[in-house]
């Protein structure tokens, strides 16, 4: 029953462990930026491990970054190995997180709303004040 729970625990120590590292023992000069280990994704057979990592900075930052962290990649596979105390240390494969960037721009097209939904409202009332000071207009007071 414990086992399909097992990638789990792994993934969370594999994510704490590449945290570590990367804040800690990454000497590649390409590893630069902030780097944040979002998540882990394990296969049942404990042989692949998917890290996600957000990368902040320009494209340039972030395609040295990944780079760096691909040739860590086998370094950073035999210390999980000897930490975790692993029969088979998974293979390690950086991938790009976007959920990041992604809800930061959903955040910036709600304030866009906002902006014009206020746009609109502030000019409808003024368009409403200015007809309260001119007075009634339109065919039922020209009829008169």
């Amino acid at each position: 029953m414990g086992e399909p729970r097992r990638p789990d625990r792994v993934a969370e120590s594999i994510r704490e462990q590449v945290a570590t590292f990367l804040a800690e023992g990454a000497k590649d000069p390409r590893i630069r930026g902030f780097v944040t280990v979002t998540a882990v994704e394990m296969t049942r057979d404990l042989r692949h491990a998917n890290v996600f990592v957000s990368v902040m900075g320009d494209e340039a930052a972030i395609k040295a970054t990944f780079q760096g962290l691909a040739s860590v990649a086998s370094h950073l596979r035999s210390m999980l190995g000897k930490t975790l105390r692993l029969r088979n240390a998974p293979e390690i494969h950086f991938k790009a997180d976007e959920s990041v960037a992604h809800a930061s721009r959903i955040e910036q097209l709600l304030a866009q709303i906002r902006t014009d939904r206020d746009a609109t409202a502030d000019a409808a009332a003024n368009e409403l004040a200015a007809e309260d000071l001119s007075g009634p207009s339109g065919p039922a007071s020209s009829a008169e």
